[in-house]
């Protein structure tokens, strides 16, 4: 098959992580089909290379914004025509329900090539308060709706993903939606050799996220503030980086817990695993996820996971009782320290 994924951003060469996802989506397909990759933003000036057996056609259309977008448009459409016209593909394959999806979608109805649009971040909701969601702004609205109207077929990395995109979807087939999570590379991430074993002493909690609002990364720091005042050792190691550090840093001073938290920036994706193997429990707070994968990460290392209801992480443990509503803080405390209360649990 000829395969073309249709991409905001993927890796400008081989040490270079992006998405990491896609990245390993793209070079698995490729070990059996044809895959040519087009990016539109990133990398940020136009080029064509190959990376894991991939060839990769990039736009370098990052500064091109607002108007300057149907230009960056025009090219995209040229190039899968061009490239169509070598050799025609049998499927395009968007990530993100906003430009890729929506420039896909036309694109394939255009050329008459089936379409996939996978859902990908936040598509599909509109979080005032905090200014997250493509629902809050009418031009992204009307480019999911393109993307998801047009598409063949359109698929989400989780059920929490597709339940909220039931009223989007409700004249589509539903032989048309699936349910299609991305993969880990499990040969970087796995679990050490020999069983974990819990300290009877302290306790060490891992997050790897963006700082950003969206993760809600406050409500852990509140979650290990309450974990202190019942008098348990805990640590909590952050990994990521973005424009709430330092609200987080101030934050965790008022609380008393700066000296238990650790805030290491971004770290690079090869150096998680064994990041992840050093800690006891890992713990995702966000609002919202479209699939999550840094808990699958942390899981495939032998980590147990803890965190909110949203994305992938109700489906990877729903009767362990390790999943809370976001922004409970309280019920966070609580679950983790039932978890770290007991070894043969944690173990299992």
């Amino acid at each position: 098959m000829k395969i073309a994924l249709i991409v905001p951003g993927f890796s400008a060469d081989e040490q270079d992580w992006c998405i990491p996802a896609l990245r390993n989506l793209a070079a698995t397909l490729a070990r059996t089909d044809e895959v040519v990759v087009f990016t539109l933003r990133y990398p940020y000036q136009a080029a064509r290379y190959d990376v894991f057996g991939a060839r990769v056609i990039a736009l370098g259309g990052a500064r091109s914004q607002g108007r300057a977008s149907a230009g960056l448009w025009r090219r995209a459409f040229a190039a899968l025509r061009a490239e169509h016209q070598r050799g025609r593909f049998d499927a395009l394959h968007a990530f993100w329900a906003t430009e890729a999806g929506a420039l896909t979608a036309l694109t394939g109805r255009r050329l008459r090539i089936p379409t996939i649009v996978s859902l990908a971040g936040g598509e599909l909701v509109g979080l005032r308060d905090i200014g997250y969601g493509d629902q809050l702004a009418p031009l992204q609205r009307l480019k999911v709706r393109l993307a998801l109207h047009l598409a063949s077929h359109v698929t989400g990395g989780s059920r929490y993903l597709l339940d909220l995109a039931a009223a989007h979807l409700r004249s589509r087939p539903t032989n048309t939606i699936h349910h299609i999570p991305l993969g880990v590379d499990t040969t970087l991430f796995h679990p050490a050799h020999g069983p974990s074993v819990l300290s009877p002493q302290s306790s060490s909690l891992i997050t790897a996220a963006s700082l950003v609002p969206i993760k809600d990364q406050a409500m852990l720091l509140r979650a290990v503030a309450r974990l202190h005042e019942q008098g348990r050792t805990v640590t909590l190691t952050i990994a990521g980086e973005g424009p709430e550090e330092g609200q987080l840093r101030a934050l965790a001073g008022r609380l008393g817990i700066a000296a238990a938290v650790s805030f290491l920036g971004a770290v690079p994706h090869d150096r998680l695993p064994d990041l992840y193997r050093q800690h006891d429990l890992f713990i995702l707070t966000s609002r919202h996820e479209a699939q999550g994968m840094a808990p699958l990460e942390a899981a495939a290392c032998g980590l147990p996971v803890v965190g909110t209801a949203v994305g992938v992480l109700p489906e990877l443990a729903p009767a362990a009782g390790t999943i809370v509503p976001p922004g409970d803080n309280t019920a966070l405390a609580t679950t983790i320290a039932a978890l770290l209360a007991d070894p043969a649990r944690h173990a299992a």
